[in-house]
């Protein structure tokens, strides 16, 4: 595994939950939606292009096997993955379980409201149940 540094605003927009091969899994600070952000444990990357063949399969598979599992888990109604960085340049995917009348349904959940942040003991303990959904 080479270096690899977490860009400052994902360290703060986010709650570490787990290494897995690849990618670190954090969970958004939006306690409105199940919001899962995949970081690839490389330096300097950009964009998904910039990742070795076998990295980018890893991340595609990561990301499909947390997203099945988050809708189950949350019986979601649809799987929202996504890559945008116009923020934040560091490579990072998005995977978020959305479902019908959600705060932000049908639209995008990026720039509805204010994100209200988990509380101590929600946060707490949802943590431990995305550690145990992530466990094979």
């Amino acid at each position: 595994m080479t270096d690899f540094t977490l860009h400052p605003r994902l360290a703060a927009d986010s709650h570490y939950v787990a290494n897995l091969s690849l990618c670190q899994v954090r969970l958004n600070d939006d306690a409105r939606y199940s919001w899962l952000v995949l970081i690839p444990r490389r330096d300097d990357i950009r964009e998904v292009y910039e990742l070795s063949a076998d990295d980018q399969a890893t991340m595609w598979q990561e990301a499909t096997e947390i997203g099945r599992r988050l809708m189950a888990h949350h019986d979601g109604d649809k799987l929202n993955l996504a890559t945008l960085g116009n923020q934040v340049a560091q490579l990072h995917l998005h995977v978020i379980v959305r479902h019908q009348g959600d705060a932000a349904w049908p639209g995008p959940v990026w720039g509805q409201g204010t994100p209200p942040p988990y509380d101590d003991t929600t946060l707490s303990t949802y943590l431990a149940t995305l550690r145990d959904l992530l466990t094979p």
